[in-house]
């Protein structure tokens, strides 16, 4: 049949993938998700199989039953992903675009041009002599894994005897944090959502403020515009994360995404079409939908797990207290530090959505019990 929806298959199958179901769903889209097990968030609700992602051959045998592939996680080897175009399968974000959020000291290379720390790779210590500075690990690292603030040439060498070589960039003083969700098919069509405040603790993100509220408008747009002209200078096709450092009205390029991502989150409720729905139009090349926001602001808050284990009964409570809570489950097992879901709100009061998302957030992870 000429007329036949097609297949996307998705390697990996958390809860970025569980978010993908609904719009799938609802476009007529049949996802395959290529799962670790059958625990995984998506895996729970939709088509898997279970496999591993580091093998090309299982990969392959996985990729030739979808029309398209694509990814949830930035996990996947690059050799893997090279396998999957040489058989002919249709990858996005292609291999040539997925090392820039793979490999830090690449980016960095890529976007020289483009406003971002200074950076400068390194095997040993000595090469450094003023402190502090941010150590990253080139990959591997994400929810402040891999990043590490260092104060001495001791310090570094002792990052340096387990991750080498590392990516050095200089310690911003910034005012604040936020990223910029862009999405891009491949015949180049492109939008931007509006930027996002990220709130961040231990390196986790456990709030976003939508539209960001301590940038000025023409700093809201110029970083759009950056974002755009990111999304072209690396090629993506799909949904991409620029994460961004905010000084007076200054930005500073701190990382990528190429995928759906955390600060996308509000924009299932916010937005007109959400960042999982625009992700399946990009990679299959379909017109991109309507990045407008539908609310004056939105408040997204991660769910971190905790002591707390039931995650059903706070609903009592919540849903009593405020109706206009969405929430987002994960289906996770519950473990401390870990992202187990997320509770959206939008309206027009920023104050009484971030007080109500914060209460939510800290009740449904045990930091409250009332």
């Amino acid at each position: 049949m000429s007329n036949r929806f097609p297949r996307v298959g998705v390697i990996g199958a958390g809860q970025l993938a569980r978010m993908m179901v609904a719009p799938a769903t609802a476009l007529g889209v049949d996802l395959l998700l290529f799962a670790e097990n059958a625990h995984d968030s998506a895996a729970q609700i939709t088509h898997y199989v279970v496999g591993d992602y580091t093998n090309l051959a299982e990969v392959l045998d996985f990729a030739r039953q979808c029309d398209v592939v694509t990814f949830e996680h930035e996990l996947v080897p690059l050799s893997v992903i090279k396998g999957l175009e040489a058989a002919g399968i249709k990858v996005y974000p292609s291999s040539s675009a997925f090392i820039y959020s793979q490999d830090k000291a690449a980016m960095r290379a890529k976007l020289a041009r483009f406003p971002a720390p200074h950076s400068k790779v390194i095997t040993k210590a000595s090469e450094i002599t003023s402190f502090p500075v941010i150590a990253k690990a080139i990959s591997g690292g994400y929810d402040g894994r891999g990043v590490w603030k260092v104060n001495s040439q001791e310090d570094l060498s002792e990052i340096l005897r387990s991750t080498s070589p590392l990516l050095i960039e200089e310690l911003v003083q910034f005012d604040t944090e936020i990223a910029v969700m862009v999405a891009r098919s491949p015949h180049g069509q492109a939008t931007s959502w509006a930027p996002v405040e990220t709130v961040q603790s231990d390196g986790i993100c456990i709030m976003t403020i939508t539209p960001a509220q301590k940038i000025s408008q023409a700093t809201a747009e110029k970083a759009q515009q950056l974002a755009l002209e990111i999304a072209q200078e690396v090629g993506v096709v799909g949904v991409m994360a620029v994460e961004m450092f905010v000084r007076d009205d200054e930005l500073f390029i701190n990382e990528l995404a190429m995928r759906p991502h955390n600060s996308g989150h509000w924009s299932i409720e916010g937005a007109v079409t959400s960042q999982f729905e625009q992700h399946l139009r990009a990679i299959l090349d379909l017109p991109l939908g309507s990045p407008e926001m539908v609310h004056p602001f939105v408040v997204m808050g991660n769910i971190l797990g905790g002591e707390k284990m039931d995650m059903y009964r706070p609903y009592l409570h919540l849903m009593a207290r405020a109706p206009q809570l969405h929430f987002h489950q994960y289906k996770k097992e519950v473990r401390p530090g870990r992202k187990i879901g997320h509770v959206t709100m939008a309206g027009d009061d920023l104050l009484h959505l971030t007080q109500e998302v914060a209460h939510a957030r800290d009740y449904m992870s045990g930091v409250i019990d009332e």
